[in-house]
């Protein structure tokens, strides 16, 4: 049986039901993207309609398939080294100030690649004296099916297009047989890394303070008030002086007191 439109009714319920749940903002030019991606997940449960697939996420049992829902609606497309000079300018910044100890937070961290990404680098500064070795990296997600990917650290080659040689042998084991054209990152890389759920539009527990934070290509899926929810609630878990990284097409967030900007994207918050 051929799948009923999505009704104007059924999305206006599902972008509701996103919004409040998640903060996520679908305007109305995007009902044929959310009807598209939810088209193959709506059949393949056997339902005849989006309005069955709404009821059931809505449902307080659904058996996960809200996560579901949010998974498909949400764009995890990333790779390492992503917006390489975000990277330069923290290399920068660690090589003058000479930290012992460092607590770093990927606060959209998807499959991992930008949280290990930052392990390379900061392993990299250690080994030459530039950090000391008490350092770490936490990376949270609304996800659980990419935490999941994430902890494993298997990626395929191509995520990695950007990573130097020298890194991806110093950090990286590659797969063979039937696992060729996959990497997975050393565990003494990993040790240094850990993942934890986590929805930004929630009161954040004490997690900090960090000494940067990356919340890179998120903040396009919230409307305006809610960027600046989460950009505040996300900087309470910032120490005075440390760095603030969103994605340079993101602009800088309209209300949001307390930062100097370094560089398109990036950010210093002020001591108060």
């Amino acid at each position: 049986m051929p799948l009923k439109e999505l009704g104007e009714a059924t999305y206006q319920e599902l972008a509701a039901l996103m919004h409040e749940a998640v903060g996520l903002s679908f305007p109305a030019a995007k009902k044929p993207l959310i009807a598209s991606r939810l088209a193959p997940r709506v059949q393949r449960l056997g339902l005849d309609s989006y309005e069955a697939y709404v009821a059931l996420i809505a449902g307080g049992d659904d058996g996960g398939e809200f996560q579901m829902a949010v998974d498909l609606l949400t764009t995890n497309e990333t790779y390492f080294f992503r917006e390489p000079a975000h990277f330069d300018l923290l290399e920068s910044e660690l090589s003058h100030s000479r930290p012992q100890r460092l607590r770093l937070w990927s606060a959209a961290s998807s499959f991992g690649d930008e949280a290990y990404s930052l392990a390379m680098l900061l392993s990299d500064l250690q080994q030459t004296g530039r950090i000391g070795a008490d350092w770490s990296i936490l990376g949270t997600d609304i996800s659980e099916r990419v935490l999941r990917s994430a902890v494993e650290a298997i990626y395929p080659e191509e995520r990695l297009r950007h990573v130097t040689p020298e890194r991806l042998k110093r950090y990286c084991l590659r797969g063979s047989e039937g696992s060729a054209g996959l990497v997975q990152m050393q565990a003494r890389l990993r040790e240094h890394v850990g993942f934890g759920q986590l929805n930004l539009c929630r009161p954040i527990e004490e997690l900090g303070p960090f000494d940067a934070i990356f919340l890179r290509n998120v903040l396009i899926y919230f409307d305006a008030p809610t960027k600046q929810a989460v950009v505040e609630r996300v900087l309470t878990q910032l120490r005075p002086g440390g760095l603030f990284f969103i994605g340079t097409a993101e602009g800088r967030v309209p209300g949001v007191a307390g930062l100097q900007v370094l560089s398109p994207g990036a950010f210093r918050k002020v001591a108060a």
